[in-house]
């Protein structure tokens, strides 16, 4: 019986043994396999660093307000007999756009103008008699004097009915109407707003910091969610002289153009002050920084020659830099690039030092300056 289990467990060791050795050639010759391999190199894109010129600017956030704005009000009290505009229409300086009953000033301006003629004809009568000596100097005084008062009086009632004639007070575009015919208005009550949008101002507040670089005449720009993709160019037409002592920042008052309307009076707009002098930076893709706690870096693509294939090859190298100012989807690179060396430009977070690469910008994110996104 011994010598049996010996048998079968020399049978077994020698089985084992022989699978051990059989996956140890296997494991060896994959281990020489591997050795062997190249992986296929990482397609990635790519950008040519140049350095460039940025222009400075200074940015804000403003109100846009209307060159002329008013709400067109009663002078007088009276009764709506016509109504000359419709809501939001668009009227010129001097157009009617409201009629107030003025039959009761139409009978006495027709009295007024009576006793004017009559007091006329008698001061020529008097005249007449005076250059005869018939009529004293007093007579003659007092007959001038009627003359002058119902003259005054004719046209106090010629303005009175001229202020019931409710006119555009300059030309614009007119808000909802806030009266109906045959309503009875009381002095003061409002008719409709009326307001110039094309130009139209753009109030803004600058830190103190930046008053003594604002000049008269600079370029400015503008932008309203109301308008996206839409640039509005304009300058800066005054600037408050005083600095608000709470927020320590000065208020500019921009005029730009705003053409077809499509900016309106109280509207949230941002702004940038575009200065005059430019800067020179090396200016890179944001998407190819790859950023970390200890430091920003970027994969830089080199060419040399491989020995062992035989062929000129490219290769990533890890380089941090230092960032600057960042602008659109680019950033300006400070330190640690040179003008003409090529980086990566996506998928950063996925590469290593020493990694073979091809370039294929077919598929490269599309990078801008003034980026306009849509809004999701």
């Amino acid at each position: 019986m011994l010598r049996k289990l010996m048998f079968t467990a020399i049978a077994v060791a020698i089985l084992v043994g022989s699978i051990v050795y059989a996956k140890l050639g296997q494991f060896e010759a994959m281990g020489k396999a591997a050795e062997s391999m190249v992986p296929p190199p990482e397609t990635v894109t790519a950008m040519r660093v140049d350095k460039a010129l940025w222009e400075r600017s200074i940015a804000a956030v403003g109100t846009l307000e209307p060159v002329q704005g008013v709400t067109v009000s009663a002078e007088v009290g009276g009764r709506v007999t016509r109504i000359g505009f419709e809501s939001g229409g668009v009227v010129k300086a001097g157009d009617v756009l409201l009629q107030l009953d003025t039959a009761s000033e139409d009978a006495q301006l027709a009295s007024a103008e009576a006793s004017a003629a009559l007091a006329e004809a008698d001061l020529t009568r008097v005249r007449a008699m005076g250059k005869r000596k018939l009529a004293s100097q007093d007579a003659i005084d007092s007959a001038e004097a009627r003359a002058k008062e119902t003259l005054a009086q004719v046209g106090n009632m010629r303005a009175l009915i001229a202020k019931k004639t409710v006119r555009a007070p300059f030309s614009g575009r007119l808000g909802l109407r806030l009266v109906n015919l045959g309503q009875v208005l009381q002095e003061g009550d409002p008719i409709v707003s009326l307001q110039t949008l094309d130009p139209i101002h753009v109030d803004f507040s600058i830190p103190q910091q930046q008053i003594g670089r604002l000049r008269r005449g600079m370029k400015v720009r503008a932008y309203a969610d109301a308008a996206p993709g839409e640039t509005f160019t304009g300058a800066i037409i005054a600037m408050n002289p005083e600095v608000d002592a709470t927020t320590r920042s000065v208020r500019v008052r921009a005029l730009v153009a705003n053409p077809g309307e499509q900016l309106h009076a109280g509207m949230f707009a941002k702004v940038e002050v575009v200065l005059p002098d430019q800067q020179s930076v090396l200016p890179i893709a944001a998407t190819a920084v790859l950023y970390a706690p200890y430091g920003d870096s970027v994969f830089v693509i080199e060419t040399h020659e491989d020995d062992q294939a035989g062929e000129t090859v490219q290769t990533l190298r890890q380089q941090f830099i230092r960032l600057g100012r960042a602008r659109g989807d680019f950033v300006d690179v400070t330190h640690g690039l040179s003008p003409g060396e090529t980086v990566v430009t996506s998928g950063v977070f996925k590469l290593r030092t020493g990694m073979k690469v091809v370039i294929d910008n077919k598929l490269a994110p599309d990078a801008s300056l003034e980026p306009q996104p849509s809004d999701s």
